[in-house]
C-alpha cells in the first residue's frame, strides 16, 4: 500500500484478504497500570484520578500526570459530580387527616427582628386536629438539631406523632431530621414545593401569630421576644376562642377530643345556650 499508493479497502480485495483481519484494534497500553486503577476505583468510587495516582504511586506505579488523566478517561472512571448533599426524602403518600390529637403535627419557621434590625427565627409546632400550639421557640439560629431536640421534648410532653408535615426548608430535609424520623419511626411528609396551601393548618396560624403580636409588638431583646412569645402561645391555646373549633379554645378542644377517643373537631357539641329566664315582678 505504500509502494503503490492504494487504500487499505483495495489492497485487501486485491489479496482477498478479510479487512477485518487487518484492521484488529491495538490493545491497550499500560494493561497492569489500568487494572491497578480499575482496582482502586471500584474500592473508592468517589475519587478521582489525582487521588487514585497517589494510591498507584504507594504501589511504585509512577507516571506524568497527563498520561494518568488519560488512562484514567479511557477506563471511564470519571466521578460525576453531585448536585447536593443527601436530604431527607419523608413521604410523598397522601397526608392522613388530623381526627384526632398527636396524629397530624405542621411545622413552620417564622422571621422577625429586635434590637438594631437584628432578626431571629421562630420555630411553630401545631397539632392539626384540636389547632394547639405545641411549640414557639425563637432563636438567632435554628438548626436542624436544634429541631430535633426540640421533636424530642415535645414528644415526652405529648407522645409521638403519627405524622409531620412540613416544606421542604433545609432544616427540614437535614441529616438530623433524617436520623430523628428513622429512629422515632415518624412518617415525615413534604408537601410539593411552592405550594403552601398544602400545610394550610400551620399557614393559617402563621397569619394569626403575625398578625396579633409580631406586627403589634417591638421587641427589645431575644429574651423580650421570648416571653411575649409565651405569653401569647398561652393566650392562644387557653382563652383565644377558635372559629373552627365552635368558638372553643384549643385546650378544651383536645380535652373534649380525648374525652371522646378521637372524635373530629367538627363533630364536637356546640354548647347550648343559656337562656336566662326574666326576674318575676312580683318580687321587685
Amino acid at each position: 500500500m505504500r509502494e503503490h499508493d492504494i487504500s487499505q479497502r483495495r489492497a485487501c480485495r486485491l489479496v482477498g484478504v478479510d479487512p477485518k483481519t487487518v484492521r484488529r484494534e491495538r490493545p491497550p497500553d499500560n494493561p497492569e497500570i489500568r487494572k491497578e486503577m480499575n482496582a482502586v476505583a471500584n474500592k473508592r468510587r468517589r475519587f478521582g484520578y489525582r487521588r487514585i495516582g497517589v494510591m498507584l504511586e504507594r504501589k511504585g506505579m509512577t507516571m506524568n500526570h497527563k498520561k494518568l488523566y488519560r488512562l484514567y478517561s479511557e477506563e471511564g472512571l470519571s466521578v460525576k459530580r453531585r448536585r447536593g448533599r443527601k436530604r431527607a426524602r419523608g413521604s410523598r403518600t397522601p397526608m392522613p387527616e388530623g381526627t384526632r390529637p398527636n396524629q397530624r403535627w405542621s411545622l413552620d419557621f417564622l422571621s422577625d427582628t429586635f434590637g438594631a434590625s437584628r432578626r431571629f427565627r421562630i420555630l411553630a409546632v401545631n397539632d392539626d386536629c384540636c389547632r394547639e400550639n405545641l411549640c414557639l421557640m425563637a432563636d438567632t439560629s435554628i438548626s436542624g438539631a436544634r429541631v430535633a431536640r426540640e421533636l424530642d421534648a415535645l414528644v415526652r410532653i405529648y407522645g409521638k406523632p403519627a405524622c409531620i408535615v412540613s416544606d421542604n426548608g433545609t432544616e427540614f430535609t437535614s441529616r438530623a431530621i433524617l436520623k430523628w424520623t428513622n429512629k422515632n419511626g415518624v412518617n415525615w411528609h413534604y408537601i410539593d414545593p411552592g405550594k403552601p396551601q398544602q400545610n394550610a393548618f400551620i399557614e393559617s396560624f402563621n397569619g394569626s401569630l403575625r398578625d396579633e403580636l409580631l406586627n403589634e409588638e417591638l421587641f427589645d431583646s431575644l429574651i423580650d421576644a421570648r416571653r411575649k412569645l409565651a405569653l401569647w402561645r398561652y393566650d392562644y391555646n387557653q382563652v383565644r376562642p377558635h372559629s373552627s373549633l365552635g368558638n372553643r379554645t384549643p385546650a378544651e378542644a383536645r380535652r373534649t377530643l380525648e374525652l371522646n377517643e378521637g372524635s373530629a373537631p367538627a363533630r364536637l357539641p356546640n354548647p347550648k345556650p343559656i337562656n336566662i329566664k326574666p326576674a318575676d315582678s312580683r318580687y321587685d
